[in-house]
């Protein structure tokens, strides 16, 4: 009774809005799942309660009465908030709304979900009285089942955690590994010297990854950047070293320095260091952006340091981007120290998601950020990064959690990208820009007990005030936003895009750049 009953509120409330909109198939499977999440906790308590109290006969059938009363009309009524609270978030953040007949769908998705689950957990228990009825003809009946019930669940924590957990890691790190050794559509070997893996590089071509393929050949062509600039422009430089390019982060590190002396990097106005997401992924609007402002005069360099998506590299390997970002990062600042101060160009590095963490490791304190390049700029810091939580914790009286502000250095946050085109005063030395729907950065275990600051008082712009913290639900909700947080639009979720146009132009803007060019760049890149 109490597992049924608990399981039906679980239910509804998983209908409930979160940071991000869900599709129909997703929000049955997440229903489908918390409904079993509550049945399981429900079926607990009734179990502990029956050891002090067993109901009679009669208040066990006037509860299942009631039960059967209420359930139905509070799935109803919460369907029919959970498809008005999707539809309303996906005008919020300018999306298509789903279909009427789409709750059906979720209904059945959420059904199938539940009776599986059920089933799982069925067999599991009738396995543990198997055993328990073997071991009673050696041991007492309670010990059999105490021991039953152990059995079962080491034997099914060590299928999940040997079988399925690290057979997934396997699997998928192969697939990666294979994924990377393939080239995208339309990318071919460049013919100019100035990238990696053109003629005399020192990295070869096929050691370059997709994704280092994709990073030195989608770079703007010197005509696009003379059509937007309206000014003769420079070829820009890009440069990259995947994983099977040297045997280990710092040799990758030292060849792409000397890829930068090869090709006069250290002469360019901007060299930008990027540490990338898990795969090595650089979003080309962020590199454009730059090369754009600049003409072209710039020098962009990156290092591949795993195969896997940033989820699975933050899960298992978080030590790879920590170490990767401190050997980029240190060899080509210790390079360009080397200079004569009025001779070094504009020293930038930028991290997003994964990347933001490698970078803050990197540097150790926020006071070495501020003062280890020209600019930092850090898109969607996951919730683990220590520099941002340690400022975020002490940010101003009066200010977010999701747009703090932090006035003992010149470190900027932005919740949304055109607020930074508003700031008067010193452009800042590092930028945080977090989407203020971002679950990479809001998502944090602590979601299963507390209710976070960004739902108290004033929310974030694209924050629905219909979203409310429930204990467990909300940080499972959150955690399945991240499924697609990539796939919101841009300013929104875990996608910045064109926003970093804004990010650049507050840290280091080329000289007579204006807020109206800022706009057309992003028009730009937004075609």
């Amino acid at each position: 009774m109490t597992g049924f009953g608990l399981s039906a509120v679980f239910y509804c409330l998983s209908f409930t809005p979160s940071l991000l909109p869900r599709s129909w198939f997703l929000q049955g499977v997440v229903a489908g799942l918390t409904a079993a999440l509550g049945y399981a906790a429900g079926t607990a308590i009734g179990a502990l309660v029956r050891l002090r109290w067993w109901p009679s006969r009669r208040v066990e059938l006037i509860a299942w009465r009631l039960l059967f009363a209420l359930v139905p009309v509070l799935i109803l009524i919460f369907l029919w908030l959970g498809t008005r609270w999707q539809r309303d978030l996906r005008v919020r953040l300018g999306m298509e709304p789903q279909q009427e007949y789409d709750a059906m769908r979720t209904v059945g998705v959420s059904l199938l979900t539940f009776a599986l689950l059920l089933l799982t957990a069925r067999l599991l228990r009738l396995a543990a009285h198997g055993i328990a009825r073997l071991l009673e003809r050696l041991v007492p009946e309670s010990a059999a089942y105490c021991a039953g019930f152990v059995l079962v669940t080491v034997l099914s924590y060590g299928a999940f955690d040997g079988l399925l957990v690290d057979n997934l890691y396997t699997t998928a790190d192969r697939s990666a590994a294979i994924t990377d050794s393939g080239t995208g559509a339309g990318v071919v070997r460049p013919a100019s010297a100035l990238r990696s893996g053109g003629p005399g590089s020192l990295v070869g071509w096929d050691s370059l990854g997709r994704q280092g393929r994709n990073f030195v050949t989608k770079a703007p062509t010197q005509q696009q950047i003379t059509d937007f600039t309206g000014k003769p422009s420079t070829e820009p430089i890009r440069l990259y070293a995947g994983l099977a390019s040297a045997g280990d982060v710092r040799q990758r590190a030292d060849l792409l320095v000397r890829e930068m002396d090869r090709t006069g990097a250290f002469d360019r106005a901007v060299v930008a260091v990027f540490t990338p997401t898990g795969t090595g992924w650089v979003d080309n609007d962020v590199t454009s952006s730059l090369e754009y402002m600049y003409g072209g005069n710039t020098a962009l360099v990156s290092m591949q340091y795993s195969y896997l998506p940033s989820a699975l590299c933050f899960l298992f390997g978080r030590t790879q981007v920590v170490d990767a970002a401190s050997a980029l990062i240190t060899a080509v600042h210790d390079r360009w120290a080397a200079m004569p101060a009025t001779a070094r160009p504009k020293l930038l590095i930028f991290g997003e998601s994964l990347g933001t963490y490698g970078t803050e490791h990197t540097f150790g304190t926020a006071e070495k950020m501020v003062a280890g390049a020209d600019g930092i700029l850090l898109e969607g810091p996951t919730f683990a990064n220590p520099i941002h939580q340690q400022l975020t914790r002490d940010r101003a009286d009066g200010t977010t959690v999701w747009d703090p502000s932090y006035p003992a250095l010149p470190i900027e946050f932005a919740s949304q990208a055109s607020e930074l085109r508003d700031r008067t005063g010193p452009p800042p030395k590092v930028v945080y820009m977090q989407n203020s729907s971002d679950p990479v950065v809001w998502v944090n275990p602590n979601l299963l007990w507390h209710r976070p600051e960004w739902l108290h008082g004033e929310r974030g712009p694209d924050v629905t005030p219909a979203m409310h913290w429930y204990p467990v639900i909300t940080f499972w909700q959150t955690t399945v936003d991240l499924i697609f947080a990539n796939k919101a639009p841009t300013g929104h979720g875990h996608v910045y895009k064109s926003g970093t146009v804004d990010g650049w132009a507050a840290l280091a803007p080329p000289p007579g750049w204006t807020t109206a060019d800022t706009v057309r760049l992003r028009d730009l890149l937004d075609r």
